[in-house]
């Protein structure tokens, strides 16, 4: 986009140039010879309309490789327009302007985009550097060419300053979520300004790669254009690890009989899968210098097949697993490097199956198995889709992606390719970019924009989780090591901020928890219109629309970002500025290392009558056990124990269970006539300001008397209390049980069960 960009870094140039060649089987076009045909073509007067400018020959003729029936008129009066603009422009290599946009634009062609991305791509720096103007575009080009032009178009450094390079990209994102082309022109815009960096000063080189690095190469891999970011990624490497850079290429050019190791394992696949009537293309695929210098890293010491893998092209889906059993049955598997992407594609559209198998000679050869239409699309990602608004000369479909909708007219938007706002949506943006687009729109500040920009974009993988509340959609996605922090504001925004906890799986879990792809999220909110997320949310959240939401939060309520005491573990809506007087009288607080005193106690009148048939035994003691505390109409047994008390168990107490086994004779027992009864409950619940009070109004309301009550200190965002409650009548006990669950923030409510402690074995002497 910049006229600054020269002569390349020799050693990247060199390098890039072989995998060029290796990649595509054809050399790097002479910028200077078409800056000399652009030039000639000035002055000898407009070519015929019957035939193209000689400059842009190139361009046509890799256009009609991929589109034959493309019209071309439109790219003639696309390059006259950007010749006639950027005339007497030159960049500091001393190459007319002019070879800038074609070779951009020679890109784009050779990764088969269509022709109004190609139209665009020419004309991507006539409104930024010449007196060309947009409207000018749209009257002669149409709007569609118009939109691609200005998403690409940056933003004036004098209105925007510093934040002029963040706000270029923030326009860019919002338009490529509207169409994935801006950054398809983006992109091949970056790679001729990588490959040309030459004679900028070293500290601009610098910068200029950490941007590619950090932003440009993360969006090529999400977009699926691998044959761009590869390039990129060697490119950078030049600049910033010149040292490891060269070691690599070193190693590369040392290694010149590599690919016939590869070579002789092709063989050997080729025989097996023509024996088998399988029809296959086996190809050696040599590693980009990036690539080798992460295997070196991973391995130490590199053998002929690892500077490469093999690639094998087939017709049909069902023909990658035919040459995949063929591979694993006639070679050895390396089993832990099989990986099905057919089945499971990755999120930037990539499928293909990845194994290893071991040759008999010993070698190992990484083998990827795909279709001509998976390359195609592994290749050239959202390139590869065309037109997402239906253009009449979209490229050939990938597998699980639909066709386009039709449009009327060349720039017009169909109404199903337009949102509620009157926006166009591309019907191929994907859910990354989606959510992107939003997180986006609460960061106005450039500086908060570029900082979660970059760590959103380092995250190179990602999953789906499934909603477990059936809404649509169905799924979410996230971030590989995303947790459920970031699961509640992906689904509700907001409203995430009263987010009390989560059930994965099925489990109750804290929303700490990390999320695993395929996985089933149901996110519990309270309703409490006063709860908000506490700082050490932050500590979980991973996606920038969570960071941001939950910061936003605490800026705006200071007292709830006050910092915790220390070695204390926050709630998900504990706030440190919650009153005292939300708290009954007699709560201690939740420190950890002090044990909350009981509330005072409600009510010692004694519970249900209990009597044990003794069989003309002596009169005793009979109690209820306080491990189960039964209540009528429990039914019950009892057992003799010291003092010559019988001590009353729910049958199905698990201290009962021991009495028997001990050989412990039990004793009848029954319930008297009076209906009231003691009994002791647990509640489990997510700490929430005021979850103590809203629980005793719930047991004061349903009759009951509470005797004794403890709180634990809080435990993964988890607090368990423990009532000892009076009731007037027992068979109110699960109208109460109902009542304590419905309070907002509890979720299970049981009776009290302790496990029986073993019996202590005699000292002997």
């Amino acid at each position: 986009m910049s006229a600054e960009a020269t002569n390349p870094v020799s050693a990247a140039e060199d390098a890039a140039t072989d995998v060029t060649v290796r990649r595509r089987g054809r050399g790097r076009i002479d910028l200077r010879r078409l800056g000399r045909a652009a030039l000639l073509g000035a002055t000898a007067g407009p070519a015929p309309r019957d035939r193209l400018p000689d400059a842009i020959g190139h361009v046509a003729e890799a256009h009609r490789t991929h589109h034959p029936e493309a019209d071309l008129t439109v790219l003639r009066r696309a390059y006259v327009l950007a010749e006639s603009s950027h005339r007497g422009q030159f960049r500091k290599s001393g190459e007319p302007y002019i070879t800038h946009p074609l070779a951009v634009t020679l890109i784009l062609a050779e990764l088969g985009a269509e022709t109004t991305t190609l139209t665009a791509s020419l004309l991507h720096d006539t409104v930024e550097d010449t007196e060309v103007t947009l409207d000018q575009v749209r009257r002669e080009f149409g709007d569609e060419v118009a939109y691609l032009v200005d998403g690409v178009t940056k933003v004036e450094k004098i209105d925007y300053g510093a934040a002029a390079e963040p706000e270029t990209f923030r326009k860019m994102l919002v338009a490529t979520g509207n169409d994935v082309r801006v950054m398809s022109i983006k992109l091949a815009d970056r790679l001729h300004n990588m490959r040309t960096l030459g004679v900028m000063r070293p500290e601009k080189q610098a910068r200029i790669a950490r941007v590619t690095r950090d932003v440009l190469i993360p969006l090529a891999e999400r977009l699926g254009v691998q044959a761009l970011k590869t390039e990129l990624e060697d490119l950078v490497f030049a600049i910033l690890h010149p040292e490891e850079y060269e070691t690599t290429r070193a190693l590369v050019a040392g290694n010149p009989h590599a690919p016939d190791a590869l070579g002789a394992v092709a063989e050997q696949v080729d025989a097996v899968l023509r024996e088998a009537g399988i029809g296959a293309d086996v190809l050696v695929r040599p590693r980009h210098l990036v690539s080798v210098h992460r295997v070196r890293l991973k391995r130490g010491e590199l053998r002929g097949c690892d500077f490469g893998r093999l690639l094998v092209l087939v017709a049909e889906d069902a023909d990658c697993y035919a040459v995949l059993g063929e591979l694993h049955t006639c070679f050895t598997p390396v089993i832990s490097e099989f990986k099905d992407f057919i089945a499971a594609p990755k999120f930037n559209l990539y499928q293909s199956l990845h194994t290893a198998v071991a040759a008999p000679d010993g070698a190992v050869a990484e083998v990827l198995i795909r279709t001509h239409r998976m390359h195609k699309v592994a290749e050239a990602g959202v390139v590869a889709l065309g037109d997402p608004h239906g253009g009449q000369e979209t490229a050939e479909q990938p597998e699980g992606t639909a066709p386009p909708a039709e449009r009327q007219g060349t720039s017009a938007t169909p109404a199903s390719l337009v949102s509620e706002d009157g926006e166009r949506v591309d019907p191929t943006r994907p859910g990354w970019l989606s959510r992107l687009l939003d997180w986006q729109q609460s960061a106005p500040d450039p500086d908060t924009f570029w900082t979660s920009l970059r760590a959103d974009l380092a995250e190179d993988d990602e999953i789906t989780v499934f909603r477990a509340d059936g809404g649509a959609p169905g799924t979410i996605s996230l971030p590989a090591g995303a947790s459920c922090v970031d699961a509640a504001y992906a689904q509700h925004g907001e409203a995430a901020h009263a987010c009390l906890g989560a059930r994965v799986n099925g489990r109750l879990a804290p929303l700490s928890t990390v999320l695993g792809d395929g996985d089933t999220v149901q996110l519990l909110l309270a309703q409490d219109p006063v709860s908000g997320p506490s700082p050490e949310w932050l500590d979980h959240a991973r996606t920038p629309a969570a960071r941001i939401a939950i910061t936003g939060w605490l800026r705006d309520h200071p007292e709830s970002a006050t910092p915790a005491d220390p070695g204390r573990r926050l709630g998900p809506g504990d706030r440190s500025g919650d009153r005292s007087d939300d708290r009954p009288d007699g709560w201690s607080g939740d420190r950890p290392g002090t044990r909350p005193e009981p509330l005072p106690a409600a009510d010692r009148r004694p519970g249900a009558e209990l009597h044990a048939d003794l069989d003309g035994e002596r009169p005793a003691a009979v109690r209820p056990a306080g491990c189960c505390t039964p209540v009528p109409p429990d039914e019950i047994t009892g057992f003799r124990v010291r003092g010559g008390s019988v001590t009353v168990h729910r049958s199905t107490c698990a201290s009962a269970d021991a009495m028997r086994r001990i050989g412990r004779a039990p004793v009848a027992v029954r319930w008297g006539d009076t209906a009231q009864g003691r009994v002791t409950l647990v509640a489990e619940s997510f700490g929430r300001p005021g979850l103590l009070a809203d629980l005793t109004e719930a047991i004061a309301t349903a009759g009951a008397a509470v005797v004794s009550a403890t709180v634990e200190p809080p435990s993964e965002q988890r607090v368990r209390h423990t009532y000892t409650l009076h009731l007037p009548d027992a068979a109110e006990l699960p109208a109460l049980m109902r009542a304590m669950r419905d309070v907002p923030g509890v979720y299970d409510v049981s009776r009290a069960r302790h496990r029986a402690s073993p019996r202590p074995r005699p000292h002997r002497t």
